[in-house]
C-alpha cells in the first residue's frame, strides 16, 4: 500500500468524496483548492459543509491552497477540477510533480479550444522529459453516496497495467470496487459524453416523456457514444461496461445528475442561464456539449442526439421541436 501522501486537487463535491474515501483508509491525503476562502472554511470546520455536509474529515486529511505544498513527495495526484480549467491548473502542477508520479484524472469532460479528453491535456502540456503515468479514473459514482459509503463500482485505466493495479489497490474499499481497464480514452470519451445524453433525458423528463421515450433516448445515446469513442481508437466494449452504459444509466435516470437537472429545466420551460442560475455545481456537459459537437464535426461521425442538444443550448431551439425532429429523420436500420 502507498505510504506517501495522495494529493487531491479541486475540493468540490467530488473532490472531497473522494479525499474521504482515501483518509477513512488511513491514508494521508492533502485536499487543495484554488478558493483560499473556501481552503480556510473546511480547516476551520474540518468538514465540506458546502459540497460534502455532516462528514467530518479524518484526522490524516489536511487542506491546503498552495499547490507545492499539496503535491511535494505524493505518489499519487488526483485531478478533480473542472475540464474548463483544468489547462490553467495542470500547467501550474506539471513541474511539481515527482518523476514516477501516478496522475488520475476524475473528471469528465472534453476541452473546448482542442477538443482533447483531459490525459490528452495533460500530454499536451508534459513540456519536459519526465515520467509520469497518467489514466482516469471514471464510472457510475454520485459523489453524494460515495461519501455516504454506499456501495459503488467504478473503471481505472492506465495504458500501463501495474499503473491500473496500483490505482485499483489504493482506491478499493469494502464499499468502492475498481475494475481495471487499458482502454484511457474509451473511458474519457464514455465519461464526457454521457452528460450530454442526460441534458438529452432530463429535457424528456421535463417534456412529460415517459419511460419508453428514456429507453429510447439511453439506448440511441449509448449508440452515439460508442462510434465517437471507437472513432477516436476507444475499445468497443468498454462502452458495454461501468464508464458506458453505467455511468449513462446513472446520469441519465439519478435524482442527484446535475446534467439531468439542467435538462429538466430546460424541459420544463427556463432558459438555459436561468437553469444554471439556479444551481451550485458545475454542469459538466453544458460545456461538454460544444467540445463534443465539435468533435464530432471534425471526425464526421454522425450523432443526432448530441447535435439537438446542442442546438438547444446554443442556438434557442425549442425542446419539443429538437425531440420532433430526431424523431422525423430518415428511417434507418438500427445499427452502432
Amino acid at each position: 500500500m502507498m505510504k506517501n501522501k495522495i494529493a487531491m486537487i479541486g475540493a468540490g463535491s467530488w473532490g472531497t468524496a473522494l479525499a474521504l474515501l482515501l483518509a477513512r483508509k488511513g491514508l494521508p491525503v492533502v485536499l487543495w483548492d484554488r478558493d483560499v476562502d473556501h481552503i480556510h472554511q473546511l480547516a476551520q470546520d474540518r468538514e465540506n459543509k458546502r459540497y460534502q455536509p455532516g462528514h467530518g474529515f479524518p484526522d490524516v486529511l489536511d487542506v491546503t491552497g498552495n499547490l507545492a505544498e499539496a503535491v511535494d513527495g505524493a505518489e499519487c495526484v488526483v485531478m478533480v477540477v473542472p475540464s474548463h480549467g483544468y489547462r490553467a491548473v495542470y500547467r501550474q502542477l506539471y513541474p511539481l510533480l515527482k518523476e514516477d508520479a501516478l496522475v488520475v484524472s476524475a473528471v469528465k469532460g472534453i476541452e473546448i479550444d482542442s477538443g482533447l479528453t483531459m490525459t490528452g491535456v495533460m500530454w499536451e502540456e508534459n513540456s519536459t522529459p519526465k515520467r509520469l503515468h497518467l489514466g482516469v479514473l471514471s464510472g457510475p459514482s454520485f459523489a453524494a453516496e460515495v461519501a455516504d459509503r454506499q456501495p459503488t463500482a467504478v473503471t481505472v485505466s492506465f495504458a500501463d497495467a501495474e499503473a491500473a493495479e496500483t490505482v485499483q489497490r489504493l482506491f478499493s474499499t469494502d464499499y468502492f470496487r475498481v475494475y481495471t481497464s487499458d482502454d484511457v480514452v474509451g473511458l474519457e470519451i464514455s465519461g464526457a459524453m454521457k452528460n450530454v445524453i442526460a441534458i438529452a433525458a432530463g429535457i424528456c423528463d421535463g417534456l412529460g416523456y415517459g419511460l419508453n421515450t428514456r429507453a429510447a433516448l439511453m439506448t440511441r445515446g449509448l449508440a452515439e457514444i460508442t462510434r465517437m469513442g471507437v472513432a477516436l481508437g476507444g475499445q468497443p466494449q468498454t462502452f458495454a461496461g461501468l464508464g458506458g452504459m453505467g455511468d449513462l444509466v446513472l446520469t441519465c435516470t439519478g435524482n442527484l445528475s446535475r446534467n439531468r437537472t439542467v435538462g429538466l429545466k430546460l424541459g420544463s420551460g427556463l432558459t438555459l442561464e436561468q437553469a444554471l442560475s439556479e444551481m451550485k455545481m458545475v454542469a459538466e456537459g453544458v460545456k461538454t456539449t460544444k467540445s463534443c459537437y465539435a468533435l464530432a464535426q471534425q471526425l464526421q461521425v454522425e450523432m443526432p442526439i448530441l447535435e439537438q442538444v446542442h442546438q438547444v443550448l446554443y442556438h434557442d431551439k425549442k425542446c419539443e421541436d429538437a425531440v420532433r425532429e430526431l424523431f422525423q429523420r430518415n428511417l434507418k436500420k438500427e445499427s452502432r
